[in-house]
């Protein structure tokens, strides 16, 4: 009986940590060798785990304006790198740089770097500014 519920603790075990590490594939979602460069407005800011996002409208490589989702780190791990709840404002102009998505016509971005113009504000420029 003992061996019958390690055995399904372990599988168990298994699982989850299969489906974590899944979680954390970003390769799989964007392209990770290429990087682009987003410049608009902050429509949106959802700031929250296991990962925050950004969004905002801007431009796609023909000059048409898009909603752009860009995809940040958890709560938890960027409040630890200085950024809070109301560190973004809707309407706050920002450069963005990230990695976009495989998905030919999906606007999605893994954020790298975040600039905001007005009064300097910059993440993922110093050491340590960085998710996973």
């Amino acid at each position: 009986m003992k061996a019958r519920i390690l055995l399904i603790l372990a599988a168990a075990a298994f699982l989850f940590g299969a489906t974590a590490y899944a979680h954390h594939s970003f390769s799989a979602v964007y392209n990770v060798k290429d990087m682009i460069k987003l410049e608009g407005n902050l429509v949106q800011f959802v700031f929250r785990n296991p990962h925050s996002f950004v969004f905002i409208e801007a431009p796609d490589q023909e000059g048409k304006m898009q909603r752009w989702s860009l995809e940040w780190g958890g709560a938890a791990q960027l409040a630890g790198q200085g950024v809070q709840q109301r560190t973004l404002n809707v309407g706050d102009h920002v450069i963005i740089t990230g990695q976009p998505s495989r998905a030919p016509g999906e606007y999605r971005v893994l954020l790298k770097t975040l600039k905001r113009p007005s009064d300097g504000f910059a993440w993922g420029t110093k050491q340590g500014e960085t998710f996973d």
